[in-house]
């Protein structure tokens, strides 16, 4: 009798009984019923489809899934199966979605069983390193054991090797590399941070590259997908913009490309303006009077300010802001 695997809601096991004996176990079902074989793919597939952009980050991970699919698929019918470290270095600047993909890898990897609990432990160097000998290691332990059956996420992981030999920070990387070696079933490691540091951060660690045989890059949002960016966040608070606002919102965006800022942070700089535009109509309403409903909708170009107009308010409000006194 063998048995045969298909993924249900929930990572649940449906075991499908066959008559025939055969010398390998049935692989997956073929019966065309309700549930899908490929549960977790639709699942996630579904989540990547809100996010604006990244299709090559969304190419890498339906690979990860095929390639373990397929492997499990060989050790039913008794075939090599090559063990491949799920371990991730994920380049890119601030803002372009590197934690979100990182938490929908944890619910993947969740679905397919390959981790426990899938939860997204998310760390950066102060949280590693300590402040005198023996202290690194132990904290580094403490947050690889709370990730167990997940995803251990360093943001800026290149600050690790900023302070030579004698840092602190070489302590964590080398109890990194040890856990992630022995433990390399119980979690996944994933280190993130700019491109550039992140390759000077390997050169310096030459053994590193090897243990992180899946590297995925997060290239900078263009203007288009930022414009698309903001007009998704706006829908998902029901506000929308005037044609003006739209404007004025599309030609700074623009100039913030064209500028090629390093530090600029992207999906979360358009999110930034966003909540300040917000804020930004609610005082101007309350300026207006009791407003209906299109006007609580509405963010016109006025709301709009952004944070390089903070010369603005070196001596306090903007021009058009209200004292809150006088209108309470």
């Amino acid at each position: 009798m063998s048995d045969s695997l298909t993924f249900k809601n929930k990572s649940q096991i449906n075991v499908v009984l066959n008559q025939q004996k055969r010398d390998y176990e049935e692989p997956i079902t073929v019966k065309r019923e309700a549930e899908s074989r490929h549960y977790p793919l639709e699942q996630i597939e579904a989540k990547m489809s809100k996010l604006i952009g990244l299709e090559d980050v969304k190419k890498t991970v339906r690979e990860i899934y095929a390639w373990l699919y397929i492997n499990r698929l060989r050790k039913q019918y008794h075939l090599k199966a090559e063990t491949q470290s799920l371990h991730m270095l994920f380049k890119g600047n601030p803002g372009t979605g590197k934690t979100t993909v990182a938490r929908l890898l944890g619910d993947l990897f969740s679905e397919m069983g390959v981790l426990s609990k899938g939860h997204l432990i998310e760390v950066e160097r102060a949280d590693l390193v300590g402040e005198y000998i023996g202290q690194t290691a132990q904290k580094t332990r403490d947050l690889i054991k709370k990730a167990q059956g997940g995803i251990l996420f360093v943001d800026e992981a290149y600050s690790l090797a900023r302070g030579g030999e004698k840092d602190f920070g070489k302590e964590a990387i080398d109890t990194l590399v040890k856990h992630m070696e022995d433990k390399k079933d119980e979690f996944v490691l994933i280190l993130a941070g700019y491109s550039n540091e992140m390759e000077r951060f390997l050169q310096m660690n030459p053994g590193l590259p090897s243990r992180f045989p899946i590297i995925i890059s997060f290239p900078n949002y263009t203007e288009q997908e930022l414009s698309s960016i903001s007009e998704q966040m706006l829908q998902e608070r029901e506000y929308k913009l005037t044609s003006e606002a739209r404007r004025k919102l599309s030609r700074h965006l623009k100039q913030k490309i064209a500028e090629n800022e390093k530090t600029f942070s992207n999906g979360r700089y358009v999110r930034n303006i966003i909540e300040k535009s917000i804020r930004q109509q609610a005082v101007r309403l309350l300026r207006e009077g009791v407003p209906d409903r299109d006007a609580l909708l509405t963010i016109r170009a006025s709301d709009i300010i952004f944070s390089e107009d903070g010369k603005e308010r070196q001596a306090g409000l903007l021009d058009e802001d209200l004292d809150m006194e006088s209108i309470l």
